[in-house]
């Protein structure tokens, strides 16, 4: 469909159905919205000055304005006088049936591209993210200080970006090791201890057994003694 619903329409094919993709501009979309007869003019009857949305309108509902904008030049690019234009002699005998036709088509549509829009929003947590970048701007309106920009050296601004965060992570790797290496010495304490302990029942085992060999050959002395003859 030719226009400028065009420009935002993409078709994704996708195993057992098909999932209509658009892109779409915010910054046409709160014109499209507040430029509808709603135009807010100064003093003099100038238009405002272009700058960010107004606070009062959230991301959450400069969407859903997108899709109903976007949504509004799809069927007007595609009108019943193109889909009739296409469908000429089908039209010309039964114009009631395509009228039927166009109509169930335009809804299952905008049925379909509301429904993929859902999923959308509700796989990538849109709601919660814009919420999240509405307060980060209302927050971000008070502060002087200026924000971070890049200084033009790649090199630069990857050190000032990623510099702290591995420098905590070093910190943090370091006391890790510090708390294993201290529980490899007390375990290699524990081990040494065991160690010796089990040299001092090896020795006291062969001192016990020394002692009962000596017993016994004692014993077999004073047998053989007793049994000579007088």
């Amino acid at each position: 469909m030719p226009g400028a619903a065009n420009r935002g329409l993409r078709w994704a094919g996708h195993p057992g159905r098909y999932i209509w993709r658009f892109q779409f501009n915010m910054a046409e979309a709160s014109s499209a919205s507040v430029g509808s007869g709603c135009e807010e003019k100064g003093p003099e009857g100038s238009s405002p000055e272009p700058g960010y949305p107004d606070a009062a309108i959230s991301r959450v509902k400069l969407l859903d304005t997108t899709v109903d904008t976007f949504l509004q030049k799809l069927v007007a690019a595609g009108s019943y006088q193109r889909f009739s234009d296409c469908y000429k002699r089908f039209y010309q005998l039964q114009p009631e049936m395509t009228q039927r036709i166009y109509d169930k088509f335009i809804t299952q549509l905008q049925t379909s591209i509301r429904e993929e829009i859902s999923e959308i929003k509700a796989e990538g947590n849109l709601e919660a993210v814009l919420t999240a970048l509405d307060t980060i701007v209302e927050e971000g309106k008070g502060r002087k200080e200026p924000a971070w920009r890049p200084s033009g050296v790649p090199e630069k601004d990857l050190r000032s970006t990623t510099g702290p965060c591995l420098l905590q992570q070093r910190d943090a790797l370091r006391r890790r090791v510090q708390k294993q290496e201290a529980e490899n010495r007390q375990l290699a304490e524990a081990v040494l201890a065991g160690r010796r302990q089990v040299e001092e029942l090896q020795l006291q085992g062969q001192a016990q057994w020394q002692a009962w060999q000596a017993l016994h050959r004692g014993q077999k002395e004073l047998v053989a003694m007793l049994r000579e003859p007088e």
